[in-house]
Order: C-alpha cells, then sequence, then structure tokens
C-alpha cells in the first residue's frame, strides 16, 4: 500500500515541471473499455458494464496482459451512458455552469477491484492512456471527482485511497454502512441510502407483520457481512425479532455447502428470509428447490430481472424488496437512440465498449474484431442496426433507478463546482478568504461545496448529504407478483424514507401485495407465539430471545398487555381476575346481618334479649312472692339486667366493623360478663352467710354482709373490670382490620384486638371470678336445698366455664369472620346457660306451680313433695 500510495503522489502528470524529461516513459496501462470526452473540467465514471473478468496467467517471462472481460451486462452499460447522457444535459443547461464545459473520463471495472482500482487511480493522476503523448508526461488535467463504484467493495478499496488526497467520490449503488465513516472515507459521498438505513427499512416491514422470527442470507463479501452486523445490532436494540439462522452463501456453485444450507432452512421454523446477496447467488439457493417462504430482497436483487422469470416463480413469488428509487429521466431514451459505434471513427476508446454493446445486441461482430471481443459466431455487423427493432431492455425508460442515482450524483458535483465558481473573493471559505479558479480547481475544494448541496431533481427528490455523505434515504418498497398467465410482474407497493420533520416513514398498501401462499395471507413467522394477557414470557434457556414460553400469573397479579416481561401485583384491596388480565375488587367478608349465620345469631341474640325482659318482667311482677324474697330480689334483677346486656352486646359483634365498634364490642362483652357473674359470686356468697347466720351465734356473719356490702362488693368488681378495659382502649384500642392471612382474594373486615395483654387479662378476670363462683357453689352445695342456690349456681358455672373454655382454641383457630361468630356463640351459649341454670326452675314454680310459690314451702315446712 505505501508503494500504491508513493506512485500515486508522484504521478499526478498535470503538476509535472514542464522541465521533465522528455524520456520519462509510464507504465502501460490497460484501461481498453471506457469512454471519454473533453471539456473544462473533467469528472470520472466506474461502471460494471461486465459481469465478470479472466484474469491472464502472470508467468513474469512476458508482458502481462491486460485483463479480459465477459458477460456484457446491458443494464450495466445503460449506466454507463446515463453518466454520458448527463453531463451533456448540463453543458446544455445555460443556468448550471455557464461558460464551463464538463467532460468525462467513464470506465468498465469489470466487477473486478483490481480493475476498478487501476481505473480509479489513472483518472486521479490524469495517466489515462487515451489522452497521452509518446515520450512525455504532460496530458490532461485530472478528473476533479468519480461517479462510482458500483460494489461496495470497491468502494472500500478505491476511496480509501482517494480520500487521503480528498478526491470526491459519489456512488450511485455502493450501500455499505461502514462507508460512512468519515475518519476512513473523508471523501466519500452516495446518492443511494446505505444499508443501515434499508436494514432500518426491512425491521418495519418485520414489524408491520409481526414477523419476529427470520432467516438471514448473506453475500461473502462487505456488502453482506456488514448488512448482516448492522441487522443482528438493530435487532438487539430494538427487540422486534430475533434471527433463526445466518448463513453466508459461497460465490462458487459449492453444491454440498448450498445443500447444507438449504436444510438449514427447510429445517428451520422461520417463514421469513432475508436476503442480503446478489443474483446469482440468489439463483444458486433457488434452484434447490426452496419453496413455502416468504423472501425479503435487499436491493442488490430486488430488481434483477434474471430471478423473474417463470420458473423461478414458484419459490420467489411474493418476495418484498426494497429497491432504490425509481425516477424518470426525460430526454435519456432519444440520446440512447444516437448511440452508435461509428459515432466517433477516431476515438478508438469510445468505439471499443459500444462495439461490444452492438455486438451483444444484435448478435453479430465486427471485422476486424477489436481487443476484447467476443465470438458470438453471427453475421458482420454493419453498425447501422436500429436499436428500436430489437427487443431489449436497454430501452425500457420505466424502472430507472440506478440510472436515476447516476443521473443525482453527477447533478450532486455539477451543483457542488457551479457553487464554488459563483464564489465572491474576499468571502470565500479558503485561506485569506479566497476562492477556488477554474484554472487552479483542486478536489479539495470540491469537497467543501459538495457536503451543502441542496437541490431537488426535475422528478421532485431532493438531493442533499449528511455529515456522513449519506443522501437523504428513500427506498421503494417492491412486490414480486405472479400472473395467472405465467408472467412476472414487479410492481411498487410502498415507499420507505426518511425526513428531517417526520423522521423514518413506512407507507404500504397492503392490499396490493400478491402472497405466494393458498391463504393468500401474509404467513407467520414466530418462534413463539404471543404470550396472551393473563400470562408473563419465559425465556427459554440457551435459545433466542424470541423462543419463549408462556406462563400464566400466579395468583394476585396480572398482566394486561400481550408479551409481558411480568406480571403486575394487584393493589392491597384487589384481586386478579380468573383470566389474570386485570384486577377486580376482593371479596368483602365479615359477619353479617344478611347471611344465615349472622341472622341466626342475630335471632339468638334477640331472642335471648327477650327472655331476660320476660323473666325479669315475670319477677319484677311477683316480687312480694316468696320466691322472689327469698332469692335476693335486688341481686336477680341485677344479674338479669347484666344477662340482657351480654345478649345485646353480641350484636356488636356483628355487622361491618367499625371503629367504634371494634371499641365498644369487648369493653361490652368485658363488663357485662363481669357484672353478670359478680352478681352470681355475691348470690353464692349470701346464701352461704345465710345459711351461716342460721345456726346459733351465726348472726353476725349475715350483719356484716348486707344489702349495701352486696351493692358495693358488685361495684368494686365491675369497677376493676372497667379500669382494664379503659387502659387498655387507652394504650392500645381495637380498631378495624383489613385482613388478608386467611384467604388472599378475599378481604376479612375484623376488628385487631390491639393489645393482646389487654384482651387476656379482660379474659382472665372473668374466669377467675367465674372459678371462684364455681368453687364456692361447689362447697354449698350440700346445704339444705330449701336455703340456697348452690346446685344451681354450680351447674350454670360449670356450663359457663366449659363454654369459655372451648372458646378459646375455637377462636384461635376460627379464620376470618368464623372468629367473631364463635365468640357471639360463647356469649350466647354461656349467658343462655346461666339464664335457663338460674331462672329456668323459678319461673317454671312461679308460673306453672303457683302452689310451691308460698312461704312454708320455701322454708320447708310445707309438705316434702313440694321441697325445693
Amino acid at each position: 500500500m505505501v508503494l500504491i500510495l508513493q506512485i500515486f503522489s508522484t504521478s499526478f502528470c498535470s503538476n509535472v515541471s514542464s522541465s521533465v524529461s522528455p524520456t520519462c516513459q509510464l507504465q502501460k496501462q490497460f484501461l481498453v473499455n471506457g469512454i471519454h470526452k473533453t471539456g473544462d473540467v473533467v469528472l470520472g465514471g466506474l461502471f460494471e458494464v461486465h459481469f465478470f473478468s479472466v484474469l491472464p496467467e502472470l508467468s513474469f517471462t512476458s508482458e502481462p496482459q491486460e485483463p479480459i472481460c465477459h458477460g456484457f451486462n446491458v443494464l450495466g452499460f445503460r449506466q454507463f451512458q446515463t453518466m454520458a447522457f448527463t453531463i451533456d444535459e448540463i453543458n446544455r443547461n445555460s443556468n448550471l455552469l455557464p461558460n464551463v464545459t464538463l467532460g468525462y473520463s467513464i470506465y468498465d471495472n469489470c466487477v473486478t477491484v483490481g480493475v476498478g482500482f487501476r481505473a480509479a487511480l489513472s483518472m486521479a493522476s490524469g495517466q489515462g492512456d487515451q489522452f497521452l503523448f509518446d515520450n512525455n508526461c504532460i496530458g490532461p488535467p485530472p478528473v476533479l471527482g468519480i461517479v462510482g463504484d458500483s460494489s461496495s467493495t470497491h468502494c472500500i478499496a478505491i476511496s480509501a485511497v482517494l480520500g487521503l488526497y480528498r478526491v470526491p467520490m459519489v456512488s450511485y449503488f455502493a450501500t455499505c454502512s461502514c462507508l460512512s465513516d468519515r475518519q476512513q472515507f473523508p471523501s466519500f459521498f452516495r446518492t443511494i441510502p446505505s444499508d443501515a438505513f434499508q436494514v432500518r427499512a426491512m425491521l418495519q416491514i418485520l414489524k408491520r407483520f409481526g414477523w419476529t422470527w427470520v432467516g438471514l442470507l448473506i453475500s461473502d463479501d462487505d456488502y453482506g457481512l456488514h448488512a448482516a452486523r448492522s441487522l443482528q445490532s438493530d435487532l438487539a436494540q430494538s427487540g422486534g425479532g430475533c434471527l433463526a439462522y445466518l448463513e453466508v452463501l459461497p460465490w462458487s456453485n459449492d453444491t454440498a455447502e448450498l445443500r447444507r444450507i438449504v436444510n438449514v432452512m427447510k429445517k428451520s421454523t422461520a417463514r421469513v428470509v432475508i436476503g442480503f446477496t446478489h443474483e446469482s447467488q440468489m439463483i444458486n439457493v433457488v434452484k434447490q428447490n426452496v419453496t413455502g417462504l416468504q423472501w425479503i430482497a435487499s436491493e442488490a436483487w430486488t430488481a434483477a430481472t434474471g430471478l423473474q422469470t417463470p420458473n423461478l416463480m414458484p419459490y420467489l413469488g411474493g418476495t418484498l424488496g426494497i429497491a432504490i428509487r425509481r425516477g424518470e429521466i426525460p430526454e435519456l431514451r432519444d440520446f440512447l437512440l444516437r448511440i452508435r459505434p461509428d459515432s466517433d471513427p477516431n476515438n478508438h476508446y469510445n468505439n471499443n465498449i459500444v462495439r461490444q454493446f452492438w455486438e451483444y445486441t444484435f448478435q453479430c461482430r465486427f471485422s476486424p474484431p477489436p481487443a476484447g471481443w467476443l465470438d458470438t459466431g453471427g453475421a458482420l455487423c454493419t453498425g447501422q442496426e436500429d436499436l428500436e427493432n430489437v427487443a431489449t431492455t436497454f430501452l425500457d425508460m420505466s424502472d430507472l433507478r440506478p440510472e436515476y442515482n447516476v443521473y443525482k450524483a453527477v447533478y450532486a458535483l455539477a451543483y457542488a463546482l457551479d457553487d464554488m465558481l459563483q464564489c465572491v473573493p474576499g468571502r470565500g471559505p479558503f485561506s485569506g478568504h479566497s476562492c477556488a479558479s477554474l484554472q487552479k480547481l483542486q478536489p479539495w475544494q470540491l469537497l467543501y461545496y459538495l457536503e451543502k448541496i441542496n437541490f431537488t431533481t426535475a422528478f421532485g427528490d431532493q438531493v442533499s448529504f449528511d455529515v456522513n455523505g449519506d443522501a437523504l434515504p428513500i427506498y421503494d418498497v417492491m412486490n414480486w407478483r405472479w400472473l395467472p398467465d405465467g408472467s412476472t410482474k414487479v410492481q411498487t407497493v410502498g415507499v420507505v424514507k426518511k425526513s428531517a420533520s417526520t423522521g423514518e416513514e413506512l407507507t404500504l398498501d397492503e392490499d396490493r401485495i400478491f402472497w405466494n401462499f393458498d391463504s393468500k395471507q401474509p404467513p407467520r413467522s414466530v418462534c413463539s407465539e404471543n404470550c396472551p394477557t393473563g400470562t408473563r414470557i419465559a425465556r427459554r434457556k440457551g435459545e433466542p430471545v424470541c423462543c419463549f414460553d408462556c406462563i400464566p400469573c400466579s395468583e394476585g397479579k396480572f398482566s394486561n398487555e400481550t408479551d409481558s416481561m411480568q406480571c403486575i401485583s394487584c393493589p392491597e384491596d384487589f384481586w386478579s381476575s380468573p383470566q389474570r388480565d386485570h384486577c377486580i375488587p376482593k371479596r368483602i367478608e365479615f359477619l353479617s346481618y344478611h347471611e344465615p349465620l349472622g341472622i341466626c345469631l342475630t335471632t339468638a341474640s334477640l331472642l335471648g334479649t327477650l327472655i331476660c325482659t320476660i323473666v325479669l318482667g315475670v319477677f319484677i311482677y311477683h316480687r312480694t312472692t316468696p320466691i322472689v324474697r327469698a332469692n335476693n330480689s335486688e341481686l336477680s334483677f341485677l344479674l338479669l339486667l347484666s344477662l340482657k346486656l351480654c345478649f345485646l352486646c353480641s350484636l356488636l359483634f356483628i355487622g361491618r366493623p367499625r371503629r367504634w365498634t371494634c371499641q365498644l364490642r369487648h369493653a361490652a362483652f368485658g363488663i357485662s360478663f363481669v357484672l353478670c357473674v359478680s352478681c352470681i359470686l355475691v348470690k353464692t356468697m349470701v346464701v352461704l352467710a345465710v345459711f351461716k347466720a342460721s345456726k346459733p351465734g351465726g348472726g353476725a356473719s349475715l350483719k356484716w354482709f348486707g344489702a349495701v356490702q352486696q351493692r358495693g362488693t358488685v361495684l368494686v368488681l365491675t369497677s376493676i373490670q372497667a379500669a382494664i378495659c379503659t387502659a387498655w382502649l387507652v394504650s392500645s384500642s381495637p380498631a378495624p382490620h383489613k385482613n388478608t392471612q386467611y384467604h388472599s382474594d378475599i378481604l376479612v373486615y375484623e376488628c385487631a384486638i390491639g393489645s393482646t395483654v389487654g384482651f387476656a387479662v379482660l379474659l382472665g378476670y372473668i374466669g377467675l371470678l367465674a372459678i371462684l363462683s364455681f368453687l364456692l357453689a361447689f362447697l354449698a352445695r350440700k346445704l339444705p336445698d330449701n336455703f340456697n342456690e348452690a346446685k344451681l349456681i354450680t351447674f350454670s358455672m360449670l356450663i359457663f366455664c366449659a363454654v369459655w373454655v372451648a372458646f378459646i382454641p375455637a377462636y384461635i383457630n376460627s379464620p376470618g369472620k368464623y372468629a367473631d361468630a364463635v365468640e357471639v356463640f360463647a356469649i350466647l351459649a354461656s349467658s343462655f346457660g346461666l339464664l335457663v341454670a338460674l331462672f329456668g326452675q323459678k319461673c317454671y314454680i312461679i308460673l306453672l306451680k303457683p302452689e310451691r310459690n308460698t312461704k312454708k314451702v320455701v322454708m320447708g315446712r310445707g309438705s316434702s313433695k313440694y321441697n325445693t
């Protein structure tokens, strides 16, 4: 490379002093396929006029021969001639570059890096052998800029060298995103969008149809490798898809390798394949009978006529392709019709490539054959054949795509040159505010203006370059249609472009797209189907991110979008729906008045209250009878009142818990039952005192336990419970609580007791009084029946203690509202036990056996059958 640069840097013959020795001789150049025109400023061009070339054997025993180009490319030749036409059009335009004539020097690169590289060096250095005179090194000035090349690989090699000397190069077909690197390629521009934009355009198509699982075939060159790198990077960043496989197509017809690649494609579940390849490689692939695939074509083969044949359409029909923007070039067809092999008989170079075109088109040969001539075996060419009388794509102006880019590239250089020559001295951009002059133009001066050009073509497209030398990107989206008569048609179905205002935008007419499937609908190409709402994505270990399983959201979580990465927890008062796609309010549970259990307990509570009221009324009504008076009527009335309060306090445990009910329920329960048990305890103590007073010398015992002492004892014992409740409410008051521990989907409204110690002390105090009453009654059980209630009190306390001993484990193990129900049941059961045990027999005698409600019977003086 150093040697090449040294040769290049010393070979600008236009700058060689006239004092150079006339015996200087330049190395022979093998550049025979070209056309040339002199002008004040010369522009160069590189095009693919042949499909391939055969390099001569290098024995180094004789003078190296020029390479032989084979396979004439008619469309490449049309692009070749488009540059010549554009320069002629500019020369006829008095508004652009007035008084300046543009010339051209255009070469065929024969699809070989070496040929194209040598042509570029020759043009840039002014050593084109068509301009050289014998025995001197003085020729015309070098080209000011080069249009080309068509290959990314060629442009990388050529522009890397031209960039060192700031020679502008504007490509019409090189798309590799690597060429946007301004550090490596400072003088490179292009009128075709970068592959980076093409890749993004393809990703937009994939996203439009929901294709997330695709295969990728690439060519083994800079074009394919850089496209693959860009596609993988953009896929990873967007998260919109994955590659099922990536295969590099060989340039040679390697049958074994092609078979392996085809087997990978057939085994894959991906039904969409992107091809960043060339026409010849695609032909090798589709010949392997690859069917049932949706192809996405890069611009390299979207418009390839060699693939658009009836025998290949069963495989390629329905292809969606990214194509270079189609344009219109008025009068180009008339210019092409004027091409003749004898239009310039004195210019061997112009005639050579035109004669090859003529021989290929009319299948004839000139005599004697020119260098590089291909023996067609046909008749002799006269040069007067009519192009309009032969079927050729050369004159088809309906699909000008690369040609339109060539047209824009030439105009870009022309507008930059025009701006440069209109510079006002003293206001120029160069050193000392100077301007460039036509007599001393330098290629690097043109770069400044080329970066700033902005014009609109006659077709209405805006042309400008960004900071990387890329043109404003725009592509057509093409669809390969298979017509019923077996013919093919490639139609435009959309546009993808980028503008400063809207960014990248894809416009697609889906109704016009032909799908080569029985369903006539877009195929489905995913590794895993979308996860519906109510599920989340679970990645499969060791597989691409597009391959996953759908896991239902757990209870209490939901996902309301497809392909959710995680499930969202419902708010505290909500629970996930059965489908797990939204949250619903949790079912609220508490011991309600409207449910059967609540109705039963409420009825029992009210019934107990009613019975207490009736018994109290009976006792008040019969308060003067002996049985009521003998059983301490005042304590009995107070006991009935406390039992009534016990029945009523159970209602506080039913219904939705409120703050006041939570605070009141346990306080009311505790005080009511202490009042009740206190009355029973005092009654027991009274029975013992009365019996002791009935013995000789025992009257003093009754004196010290009179009515005042009885009331005081009940008041003191009840006040202690009231103090316990007050301390509990002040220190850690019970409060409403939403409990989710019992059932995750049920919101249990309950009263949190606040302080477990407070609740335990409250129950413990009741239990203490109950046990004390039970023990005293148990000691007095053998006293004469007529003088005491010991047996009844013992039985009642036995029921009371049994109920509350059973209550504790039942309460602890009952969830939610059933804990309240257990407590209510315990209250009612103990209250009914006390009511029946203590007042059942008395009410029976008062109401049904009034003959036993006499002082004589009560005092034990009556008949023994009435003894109590």
